[in-house]
């Protein structure tokens, strides 16, 4: 039987609405693919955390069972990979014709080699490259190095191995870096590894964490403000999303400096000429992306430096991330496919051909991209507290006095109308434990929460408010929290790695 052959983007299309292979995101939570279910037939979100309330008729969450304390993302993936009440809804789902050697496709935000080896064991084939593949591209010392053979400029750097601070400053000494610098390890995210050092008093406090690894990443520290991008490499191409601005280190919802806490996109968040180096550098990218095996979803993070309007590469997530809420979701999607439909083409058995050059220019029109924000929402204090009684899901109402109040359940961000409105995604809830860095929720809504000068802007910060006050909790004393079970934060990876 010959494959079929997708001729253009009304063929792709068709060809998911018609889609019969089972499809599951496999997560902690829906937020990443929010959505996507209603463009893909047989999309299911199989979850940890039930964020909806049995509400949403396309997410399972399989009963509560004794597990180890989850230390990461791919722990909850295989934990679900391995219960029964998820195995017995594969099966289920894959019907009487589906072969014993593939009952599905899965998706994941994070996954590694145990993560793939129980996907085999239930039919299920990873949609992704390999998580060795992954892990490697994932280094942000590769990233420099990813993006220099491409042609991809960085914050000036340098990479070496620290042995103490009178050895870092005589790296920065013989590169001209200075003394005020960004030093980043290898792997980490949302801001727990990237330190700020201008002295040795500072250096000190990050001593172990600096010198533990073969090499870091030594930048130059500039006036910045962070930005993102996500895009698709293809068989035809890489397909390239929109600009967006990145919420960073907020103390109002983050404790961590450099922590990333939301994002913008809207038409004029940046020039021109700041738009097209972003796209161009991200194409040179993703293809060099694709020259080294890698295909489908990824994320730049780009520095954009205001003392000169250069344009630095950041930091490479070889995923879906945080951002792909809005980007899949924005006008250019709802006209053409969301990205992520691109990916899934790259998994499937099907030939397609696309215009990747017009679908660029395209998306890159300002009259394609209207304006989103969302916030992620931590629990910002040192203290540990219960959550007694916490917000549902759904749309929320702000007052012309600024009072935040509960509208109706939905489960569809799109429900979102007005400025006044917001889709709020619950992900503490009650019985659950408040502490420094667990994340609450994410709240998503039209228009802009920064202000031209890259500030939270008072609505922002009603909204912020608003749904911190729809959370009552009890603070817990010292010796309540010895024997309380405060894991580690179930979602501060699965928005974004950084």
């Amino acid at each position: 039987m010959s494959r079929p052959v997708l001729k253009n983007l009304s063929d792709i299309r068709r060809y998911f609405l018609r889609n019969e292979t089972p499809m599951y995101f496999i997560s902690a939570t829906n937020f990443n693919l929010l959505g996507i279910s209603a463009w893909v037939k047989n999309f299911r979100y199989i979850n940890y955390l039930d964020c909806f309330d049995g509400r949403h008729p396309n997410v399972f969450i399989p009963t509560e069972l004794p597990h180890a304390e989850f230390e990461s993302i791919e722990d909850i993936n295989n934990y679900l990979l391995e219960h029964k009440d998820v195995v017995d809804y594969i099966s289920a789902r894959a019907g009487a014709s589906a072969s014993e050697e593939e009952k599905g496709k899965a998706i994941f935000l994070m996954f590694d080699e145990k993560t793939e080896g129980l996907s085999a064991e239930l039919g299920l084939d990873v949609a992704f490259p390999s998580a060795t593949l992954r892990s490697s591209l994932d280094n942000k010392i590769e990233t420099v190095r990813i993006g220099n053979r491409a042609g991809v400029p960085s914050v000036p750097n340098l990479l070496a191995k620290v042995e103490s601070y009178a050895h870092l400053c005589e790296l920065c000494d013989q590169s001209g870096l200075g003394h005020d610098l960004v030093l980043q390890t290898a792997f980490g995210d949302s801001g727990h590894t990237t330190y700020f050092i201008s002295n040795e008093q500072e250096y000190d406090k990050y001593a172990k964490e600096v010198e533990c690894g073969e090499e870091i990443k030594i930048m130059k520290r500039i006036n910045c403000r962070g930005s993102a991008i996500e895009a698709c490499t293809t068989q035809q191409g890489t397909v390239v999303g929109p600009l967006m601005t990145e919420l960073v280190g907020f103390k109002e919802l983050t404790p961590y400096k450099g922590g990333w806490c939301g994002n913008e996109i809207y038409a004029g968040a940046f020039t021109d000429e700041i738009r097209a180096k972003a796209r161009e550098y991200t194409f040179a990218f993703g293809e060099e992306l694709r020259a080294e095996g890698y295909r489908g979803y990824f994320e730049l993070d780009f520095l954009l430096d205001t003392d000169n309007n250069e344009v630095y590469l950041g930091e490479l997530n070889p995923r879906v991330t945080g951002a792909s809420s809005l980007t899949n979701h924005a006008a250019f999607a709802h006209a053409d496919a969301p990205l992520f439909l691109f990916h899934l083409l790259e998994f499937c058995d099907v030939d397609f051909r696309f215009d990747v050059e017009a679908l660029n220019a395209r998306w890159a029109e300002e009259d394609n991209i209207d304006s989103w924000s969302q916030l992620v929402i931590k629990h910002t204090d040192e203290s540990v507290a219960l959550i007694n009684q916490a917000p549902q899901s759904g749309i929320y109402t702000m007052s012309d006095e600024g009072i935040v109040e509960f509208s109706y359940f939905d489960y569809r961000r799109r429900a979102v109308e007005t400025d006044n409105q917001a889709f709020f995604l619950r992900i503490s809830d009650a019985n659950d434990y408040e502490y420094e860095g667990a994340d609450l929720g994410i709240l998503i809504t039209r228009g802009r929460l920064m202000t031209d000068d890259f500030e939270l802007n008072e609505r922002a910060k009603l909204w912020i408010d608003g749904i911190r006050n729809s959370y009552n909790s009890v603070e817990l004393s010292d010796s309540q929290v010895e024997v309380a079970h405060t894991p580690n934060s179930l979602t501060a990876g699965a928005f974004k790695i950084l």
